[in-house]
């Protein structure tokens, strides 16, 4: 049974959830916390895809936890690899049974004259709903839509014979072996896709609107093998880590300050791997600059290889319409298939799709403000966890992880309740998320905003926010500490 009343509540048991509940057990011990997940099991996006050849699309040594190192050999690592680290750090740091599954959280409203939450949840297994409060609320539920991803309609797809489906949903009794397959996207997911399926498939094509940049990649780390023969585990993953983090740095900083350079160097990995005569500036030469999108990662080259040995090709084209057998694209081509898998990506869910309430005062997330990444605007004890979009994701959960328990520790310090972030006073505002990419644009206006400078400007940058949230002041003209507000706030708006 959860417990009326928690310290921390922290909803989602994924990646960021399991990490920050690890967090506080190390760091604040003293603390009572609940776990609330949606679904039946930890994991998040590592238990809910189950599409072939899922994988990391960063290395293990960044995408795992600071406090727990990466034990398995290969640091672009499979899906099911993934999952058996969660699920083994969760056991080893006693959270697994603080987790609380089937519940969903539907809305949590703060009163600043207990200065508590009151969370509204919603259990699946039993139908009931139930009512926890707590004095923290910490969101890690991600950014997108679990229950489903972004599933364009397209014209005639009703006449088609074969099946459709999409990788956030995969059908377990689908076989592909000996079909003909078209993927449908061009991002991440495809890229990993299509070598996989290639492995059984009669034919794999995998079908782009535009072409994404695509970067080939040793599945193993090769230093980090010969640091983990001679080196203490813990020291070299310390040292991994730190080689890692400032490759991935000094990659997206050059790919901000010399585009053409990066373009020019990633288009020569590409036609180093692919047959001569292949036209690599229509299929893997987008029109955007590097990082405006997120870059693909292909371990070990294994979509070039399924390309150069004819088991897979790539069309870049658009869908004119389904027919019975096949896509008639917009050039006139048909592509014949027996399975067509709808790589298009995401839709976008800020907060798990719970709202949030200050003194019987609606919360706009649109209006608020984003206060160093991971605190909202005019909404009290509250944090959410944003992971990088340049590099991975556990990088800035573990530091916002790391904040949190700062937070926590300095209002006992203090003798203070209540922390409140500020809105900036200058009017400016700019989306969260500054990608181009189609998941993006699609929902971003839904997500909160940050501002032109610190505190509340998200700067995608490791080195710097390991600075500041680690080792930085927690007391700024961005926030307002106070033992409990005498009375409700009229407005949580920006």
């Amino acid at each position: 049974m959860v417990p009326g009343h928690v310290d921390v509540l922290i909803v989602g048991a994924g990646l960021s959830g399991i990490g920050a509940a690890c967090q506080l057990r190390r760091r604040c011990p003293d603390k009572t916390f609940a776990v609330l997940e949606a679904r039946e099991a930890i994991g998040g996006t590592w238990d809910l895809f189950r599409y072939p050849g899922l994988r990391s699309d960063s290395d293990m040594f960044t995408l795992g936890y600071s406090f727990a190192p990466w034990r398995a050999p290969k640091a672009i690592a499979a899906g099911s690899t993934i999952l058996d680290y969660l699920r083994r750090v969760a056991d080893e740091h006693d959270v697994t049974r603080h987790v609380r599954f089937r519940h969903r959280v539907v809305r949590a409203e703060w009163s600043s004259r207990q200065a508590r939450w009151t969370v509204l949840v919603r259990r699946d297994d039993t139908a009931e709903t139930v009512t926890l409060t707590c004095a923290f609320l910490y969101a890690c539920t991600g950014y997108y839509r679990y229950d489903t991803g972004h599933t364009p309609r397209f014209t005639g797809q009703e006449r088609f014979a074969g099946r459709i489906v999409h990788p956030q949903h995969w059908p377990a009794d689908l076989d592909h072996a000996g079909r003909t397959v078209v993927v449908i996207g061009s991002g991440a997911t495809a890229v990993t896709l299509v070598p996989a399926l290639a492995r059984r498939a009669a034919r794999v094509t995998m079908l782009q609107r535009s072409p994404t940049y695509v970067l080939a990649l040793p599945a193993r780390d090769a230093l980090a093998d010969r640091l983990r023969r001679h080196l203490p585990a813990g020291w070299a993953y310390r040292l991994i880590r730190s080689k890692n983090v400032l490759l991935l740095t000094a990659n997206y900083q050059l790919s901000r300050r010399a585009p053409g350079l990066v373009r020019r160097l990633l288009r020569r990995s590409v036609a180093r791997r692919l047959p001569a005569g292949f036209d690599v500036d229509r299929h893997f030469a987008p029109r955007y600059d590097p990082w405006d999108q997120r870059l693909c990662v292909d371990p070990d080259g294994e979509l070039f290889a399924a390309l150069a040995d004819g088991r897979a090709e790539v069309v870049t084209d658009t869908v004119d319409r389904f027919t019975a057998d096949g896509i008639r694209l917009t050039s006139g081509a048909h592509l014949p298939a027996d399975v067509v898998v709808t790589a298009t990506g995401l839709e976008l869910l800020a907060l798990g799709g719970m709202t949030l309430r200050v003194d019987d005062v609606d919360v706009d997330l649109p209006r608020t403000v984003a206060y160093k990444g991971l605190m909202l605007s005019g909404v009290p004890n509250f944090a959410m966890t944003l992971g990088y979009t340049n590099a991975s994701w556990t990088l800035k959960a573990d530091l916002v992880a790391g904040y949190v328990c700062r937070l926590l520790r300095h209002l006992d310090r203090t003798g203070t309740r209540v922390v409140t972030p500020l809105a900036p006073t200058d009017g400016y505002r700019a989306p969260l998320i500054g990608l181009s990419s189609g998941y993006v644009r699609r929902g971003v206006a839904a997500l909160p905003r940050q501002g032109r400078r610190a505190p509340w400007r998200l700067h995608q940058n490791y080195p710097l926010d390991l600075l500041r949230l680690r080792y930085g002041r927690l007391t700024d003209p961005g926030v307002r500490f106070s033992r409990a507000d005498s009375a409700p706030r009229r407005s949580v708006d920006a």
